[in-house]
């Protein structure tokens, strides 16, 4: 991430977030890890935890009823994540389908980011939740409906990075190379 040309706030001051996302089980997490690792100063956002701070009365993020909530995670999370990216190189992991990218964008104060969907086939995402251990979501039928979104969500082509690679350095290396090309930049209109 070091030879990245960096994004631009809304007050023309130079910051660097690349948002990772995709469905569960897509890899975010490890890849997400794995790039912040190679800049420093860096910052790591889990997106996840946004999604815990709720509490009596939370709605799962997948149900079609948690559209306000979700909106508000989305925005607080992304105004953390936006305070970071004006200092640090910064990594966001988490599910930020294009439907919330331009309000994740502008909660982040930000007119400029790279964002990469991570979309393996729907089989090895179903197949990598059913086997994590230690981790809050194992749901199948959610992890299908929010593949199938994301499969089918109105995005250039060249911000997703299909295929399912069982090692973790070929996908990280095509978003260093892809983010270093400008391909991932993505521009609030």
């Amino acid at each position: 991430m070091c030879n990245v040309s960096p994004a631009v706030d809304k007050a023309g001051a130079v910051s660097s977030l690349l948002i990772v996302t995709g469905p569960p089980g897509a890899g975010k997490s490890a890849i997400s890890a794995a790039l912040a690792k190679h800049a420093s100063p860096s910052v790591l956002v889990e997106g996840d935890q946004f999604f815990g701070f709720p509490a009596e009365g939370a709605i799962e993020p997948w149900l079609p009823e948690s559209g306000v909530q979700n909106e508000i995670v989305t925005e607080a999370a992304a105004a953390a994540t936006g305070r970071f990216a004006r200092d640090y190189e910064t990594v966001y992991d988490g599910v930020v389908g294009p439907w919330f990218l331009p309000t994740f964008a502008l909660a982040a104060g930000l007119v400029e980011l790279d964002y990469v969907i991570v979309l393996p086939p729907a089989e090895v995402c179903v197949s990598r939740v059913a086997a994590r251990t230690g981790h809050g979501f194992s749901d199948e039928e959610a992890t299908r409906k929010m593949h199938a979104e994301f499969d089918r969500a109105s995005i250039e082509a060249r911000h997703v990075l299909a295929g399912g690679s069982a090692s973790l350095e070929e996908p990280v290396a095509a978003i260093r190379r892809e983010r270093e090309a400008g391909r991932f930049r993505y521009r609030v209109d």
